[in-house]
Order: C-alpha cells, then structure tokens, then sequence
C-alpha cells in the first residue's frame, strides 16, 4: 500500500511489468511563464508502454465555451476503456514538463471513483534524468478496458459553491496564479478578463510547492499549508483554467488534508464579465 498519491521512477522502474499497471502521459503544454515541456513534435520522447489520456481535447466536456471542463461519468468512462484502463488499474499519470499537467489527470480519475492512480514526481525529465530508456511514439491499449465511473461529485466544484466559500469559514479558497494575477497588478492573459481575485481568498501561486519539478517534502507542504487553511476546512483551489488548481490539490493532499475540491472553471470563468465578485 503506497502511503502518498506520489510515485517515484524507481517505484516505476520495479513495477513495469505488473498486469495491472497503466502509464498514462497526461501533457498539456504549459502556458505559464517558466515552464517549459522537453517533448517536441521533432524530438518526442514517452516511458516505454506509456498511453495518451488527452484531458485538453479528448476527456472533456464537449461544446463548452472553457477549456478542458470535467467531462460527464459517461463520457469519461467510455473515453478511458478506449485506452484500456481496467477498474482493476494501477494508474500511473506523469506530464513532460515535471509536475504541472499530471495532477490534473490524478484528481479527474479520484473524482470519477478510481483510487489506484499516482503521479510520477519528475515526471518525464526526471525519468530522462534517471538515464532510463525512453520510446519514440506513445503506445496503444491492446483491449478495450472495463473501467466503471463513480462520480465524487464535491472533488470538482462550480462557481456557486466557490460563491458561497467566499463567505464560508468553514471553507477556504487557496488561488494558485501569480501574485500579479492575483493582486491586478498583472495582465490577464485571456482577452476580456478581469484581474484581481475572490473575495476572502488567499494566494499560494503553485510554483512554490515545487522544487526543480518535484513536489516539496511533506514538512514543507504542509508548513506552507498550514499557514492558509487548517485541515478540518474545505480547501478549494483556483487557477486560470482549472489545471495547476491541481498541482495545489496534489500538494494538500500530501501535506494530509482530505476536504478537497477544485474549481473546474477558474478564473477562466470567473473573471469573466459578469456578477460574480472580484476583488483587486
């Protein structure tokens, strides 16, 4: 029993062979200043057997005006036995920037009831790094999958329940975008977006429980933590379009906070015209 949602190559290496284990590489491209993928479409590298979960175009809601939202029990369960995954899966996720899209992927298969999935910490730099051999192409599943999705449906959350958190001791929101984002001090980077932040959130902007594309020990996690929210709040977190929510998400889970959601929506949604208070 693996005592953390985090995995490490060497787990990797040793478990590779194991009936069970899917490698799932969950890489968007990153949009923030100061991550970068080391994948090109000239210079393309996986983890060998490694398949491709798609959140940003494939397991998604269709049709929608925001990007890449949670995708309906249906949809995502037919989207994953595409790629073979099994109710019996050990899910690996793991992105080519280190820890920036993988969460993302971890916390949409928790949300949909599937609790053996883990993040690889490094991701695929740190696989490289490790000097273990890579492949030239993704794989594909050789059978359809039997995976069966079971809605958690607070691991995601909409506007009116961050709404109501604004005014909710209970509940904190912990807002993971710069701090000039934060403060509208800073451009927004989606044409017509407000800047500025939620009434009553705080801002931890998720670069900083990283180090050199791993997430920080759990001491750290959790001093950082500590000092935003206790354990016993519910702890929501916020973005631009709902992916490095979930590197912060991946952070409090760690640092051993349980009440968790994400705004699927974010300030994508937010900070849009609209009533929904902001505050500079």
């Amino acid at each position: 029993m693996i005592d953390s949602a985090l995995v490490d190559v060497n787990w990797l290496v040793e478990h590779l062979q194991d009936a069970e284990l899917v490698i799932l590489d969950a890489s968007v491209p990153p949009v923030v200043p100061g991550f970068e993928s080391i994948n090109s479409k000239e210079n393309f590298a996986a983890i060998p057997g490694a398949r491709r979960f798609d959140y940003d175009k494939e397991v998604c809601k269709p049709n929608s005006s925001l990007p890449h939202m949670m995708p309906s029990p249906e949809l995502f369960q037919e989207k994953v036995r595409e790629i073979g995954v099994n109710r019996d899966s050990t899910i690996v996720v793991y992105d080519d920037v280190g820890l920036y899209a993988s969460p993302r992927a971890w916390w949409m298969f928790r949300a949909m009831g599937h609790d053996q999935v883990y993040v690889l910490n490094g991701g695929l730099p740190a696989w490289i790094a490790a000097g273990l051999a890579t492949a030239a192409s993704l794989s594909s599943a050789e059978a359809q999958g039997d995976f069966e999705a079971e809605e958690r449906i607070n691991l995601f959350c909409d506007f009116n329940v961050v709404l109501a958190a604004t005014d909710d001791k209970a509940s904190q929101i912990i807002d993971v975008r710069s701090a000039g984002r934060f403060n509208a001090t800073a451009p927004e980077p989606r044409p017509g977006v407000r800047g500025g932040h939620m009434p009553s959130a705080c801002n931890l902007p998720f670069a900083r429980v990283l180090d050199n594309g791993k997430l920080r020990d759990r001491a750290e996690l959790q001093q950082m933590l500590q000092e935003l929210a206790s354990p016993e709040q519910k702890v929501i977190s916020s973005c631009g379009s709902g992916i490095t929510a979930c590197v912060m998400t991946l952070a409090a889970w760690e640092a051993g906070y349980r009440q968790l959601s994400v705004y699927d929506g974010s300030w994508a949604e937010w900070g849009l015209p609209s009533k929904l208070p902001v505050v500079p």
